[in-house]
């Protein structure tokens, strides 16, 4: 998810998504240029499930998507 969108910024957008029976299961990992402080913990109490910041380290940006891609522990 990007955050700084233009009409609707991405926190609002997870907000909605994860309020939706449909969608609230999907995980959601920011991907943003925001970055200082106080920024990830706004973002993570938005909804995301993962935060990455601009600009992007291939392995941390694998290791999220691969983490978020994995079913939860039972």
């Amino acid at each position: 998810m990007d955050i700084g969108l233009p009409d609707m910024d991405g926190m609002e957008a997870t907000r909605i998504l994860k309020a939706d029976p449909g969608t609230k299961d999907i995980p959601i990992i920011a991907l943003t240029a925001y970055a200082m402080k106080g920024d990830k913990e706004r973002i993570l109490d938005a909804g995301c499930d993962g935060y990455i910041e601009k600009p992007i380290r291939y392995k941390n940006f694998l290791a999220a998507v691969d983490a978020a891609a994995r079913p939860p522990p039972r």
